[in-house]
């Protein structure tokens, strides 16, 4: 495993970061892993040296924060071994005030997330979507709170506008604030939008990327098709994802990363995966994993060095998309 520092920061975090969406209650969405399914995935990752954990407080509402605390608990983990990582943002309740990121939600949703995972600390918290509800100077005083009080170590943001970011990292240097050393926005062969200005801004700016859905919801594994979407419940009952990808310039893409995967003996994750650690400013794409052999698949990744041709193959069919994945 490789390892990188988060931005401009001091934390090292493996280069593969495992997303904890899948684990949780299949209450919430049909392909999610209970508790009892879930726990080989994090001793797998464990051992392939992945030190890095996402969640956040709506996955399987809340439950995905339980069972990723107890998992590296009950793995024997030391707390200091490992990043964990979760947002706020979206709904956790009824009422007008348990959403967003104003400074009353942030103050709740901060300790019920620590409740949740069993930890008095997360190292990363991470706002999930941009609240245009809430003036930028609120959030970011909110957050710098959460960091005085010891409950988090750094704060990251998550897909908005690049000028949306751009006047968060302003106005934090501007009012002292604490200031977000990451970005975790939608990014993989399929969408690459992020090139054109939110890539570029973190990078110069020395903020982190870690992108999810770089695999494209396993659209990039090859296995999804037009008429039904696919044969895995994720595939067909992804309505969000039905939304993201399917067009026929996306096809065009699979059929180039399923050329280059045979001719280098290799999976299409793989080479999806070695694609997006290539490019600038990538400190550690976010994947998701149900079946063993999709974190074997990311580590691998790890040692495929794709040629210039090879890159520009993948690249040619993209076709240019609507902005996906800011709601």
């Amino acid at each position: 495993m490789e390892y990188l520092p988060l931005g401009k920061t001091g934390l090292k975090v493996s280069r593969i970061c495992l997303g904890c969406m899948s684990y949780g209650s299949t209450k919430w969405r049909e392909w999610v892993l209970e508790e009892s399914d879930s726990m080989p995935f994090f001793k797998q990752a464990l051992n392939a040296g992945i030190n890095f954990f996402d969640t956040a407080d709506m996955y399987s509402a809340g439950v995905s924060e339980e069972v990723t605390g107890r998992a590296l608990k009950k793995l024997g983990i030391k707390r200091e071994q490992v990043v964990i990582a979760t947002k706020v943002y979206n709904p956790m309740g009824n009422t007008v005030n348990e959403r967003g990121t104003s400074k009353k939600h942030i103050r709740h949703a901060i300790d019920a997330s620590l409740h949740r995972l069993g930890f008095d600390y997360v190292d990363l918290y991470q706002i999930h979507r941009y609240d245009a509800t809430t003036p930028m100077e609120e959030t970011l005083e909110a957050l710098t709170d959460v960091i005085n009080q010891g409950k988090a170590l750094y704060i990251g943001a998550s897909s908005m506008y690049a000028w949306q970011f751009a006047k968060f990292l302003y106005l934090a240097g501007q009012h002292g604030f604490a200031s977000f050393v990451s970005m975790q926005n939608h990014y993989n062969l399929i969408y690459r939008e992020e090139e054109r200005e939110m890539n570029p801004l973190c990078h110069v700016e020395g903020v982190g990327i870690i992108p999810w859905s770089p695999l494209a919801r396993g659209f990039l594994a090859g296995n999804r098709r037009k008429e039904d979407k696919g044969e895995t419940i994720r595939a067909k009952t992804d309505a969000y994802a039905h939304g993201l990808y399917y067009q026929d310039a996306d096809f065009q893409i699979v059929d180039k990363v399923t050329e280059i995967a045979k001719k280098r003996g290799a999976t299409n994750a793989q080479i999806a995966l070695a694609w997006i650690l290539h490019k600038p400013g990538i400190t550690a794409p976010i994947i998701g994993a149900t079946k063993e052999h999709h974190i074997s698949d990311a580590t691998k990744a790890l040692e495929i060095k794709l040629s210039e041709e090879e890159i520009q193959s993948l690249e040619a069919p993209y076709q240019p998309h609507p902005i996906l994945g800011h709601s």
